[in-house]
């Protein structure tokens, strides 16, 4: 791991001196390697975390564009972007908020056929796309690749987060049957609280520094329940 600059040491100070992170914390975080598939609603709260945490490398998966009704809740692109491919927004963003984060941005859709190419030479995945295709996907690539996956969801007011990790309960098993996608709510159709995608990406962004740091216990075999309008978390194991 390459040694903190003075600036680096200055930026994340309160890191360094926080117990179960620290110096050494800090070199995982810059040396890690995060692949982010979707830069929306919770991709942006993600990304952000990530990046001023100190993530040295960040890969941001997404084929569409700045909207102006992305803007309620997918905090990293502005206004003055609509109509940016988001990728290349979030690399702005990242580049304005922290110098020592390098963004690869990769206008596409991940698919099957290019998902083990998108995730080749990274160490850990986040999933914020809003559809079960993807996902499925990207969790078969994440388990063939032998990489852990954060994965988060949101509807309406509600959200779960939960960790796919080597040797652990996968996305098949909290997901035997595969829904029908006609079946499922598009966040176009019923909505979504833009605060809600927050706190969901940025449980992602916790779980994801947590498993690059060795700090406390991820969300392995647990799924992470948010009830947005209750105020309440609840959890559900699953093996």
């Amino acid at each position: 791991m390459s040694a903190l600059g003075p600036d680096e040491i200055k930026r994340y100070a309160r890191h360094i001196v926080l117990r179960g992170v620290g110096g050494d914390g800090q070199q995982r975080l810059k040396a890690a390697r995060v692949l982010v598939i979707g830069a929306g609603g919770l991709g942006s709260p993600a990304i952000a975390y990530l990046a001023a945490a100190g993530v040295g490398t960040l890969g941001v998966v997404d084929h569409d564009t700045v909207s102006i009704s992305n803007l309620q809740r997918q905090v990293i692109h502005q206004s003055a972007g609509v109509g940016l491919p988001k990728a290349e927004s979030a690399r702005a963003f990242v580049a304005g908020l922290n110098d020592h984060v390098s963004v690869v941005p990769r206008t596409e859709r991940l698919t099957a056929q290019n998902a083990p190419g998108l995730m080749a030479d990274y160490d850990l995945v986040l999933d914020g796309t809003d559809n079960f295709s993807t996902r499925a996907a990207t969790a078969a690539a994440a388990r063939m690749a032998g990489l852990p996956l954060v994965s988060g969801a949101v509807s309406m007011f509600d959200g779960q987060v939960t960790v796919f990790a080597p040797g652990g309960p996968q996305f098949t098993d909290l997901y035997p049957d595969i829904p029908d996608e006609a079946d499922l709510p598009a966040c176009e159709v019923v909505g979504v609280l833009g605060a809600v995608t927050g706190v969901i990406g940025t449980l992602m962004a916790m779980e994801a520094i947590k498993l690059i740091t060795g700090l406390g216990d991820p969300l392995i075999g647990r799924l992470l329940l948010y009830d947005g309008r209750a105020a309440r978390f609840d959890e559900m194991r699953y093996t």
